[in-house]
């Protein structure tokens, strides 16, 4: 399946500036897989150590986060869109 991958500022010195990037894969996991084949580094920045989507890494299939879903088993059907949104954190 292959889908559109858009690519948050912070990450796109591992995709050559590119916003949104395509990437093949059944399930999220594949898709991550794929982009570290095609983007070497960016899994690490997306993933923990142990291989599960880092805390503060928010990741959408189409309109769908993830961690409501399937987390990294949840399907990417034929051009669907992934937006992975980091985090923002602080304030006053």
């Amino acid at each position: 399946m292959s889908v559109t991958v858009r690519i948050p500022t912070i990450l796109r010195a591992y995709t050559g500036g590119q916003a949104e990037v395509s990437a093949e894969g059944a399930t999220l996991a594949e898709v991550i897989a794929d982009l570290e084949k095609n983007h070497q580094g960016i899994s690490a920045r997306v993933l923990d150590d142990s291989g599960k989507l880092r805390r503060f890494v928010n990741v959408y299939v189409d309109d769908d986060d993830v961690r409501f879903a399937d987390g990294l088993q949840t399907a990417t059907p034929d051009g669907a869109g992934v937006s992975i949104i980091p985090a923002v954190a602080g304030g006053c």
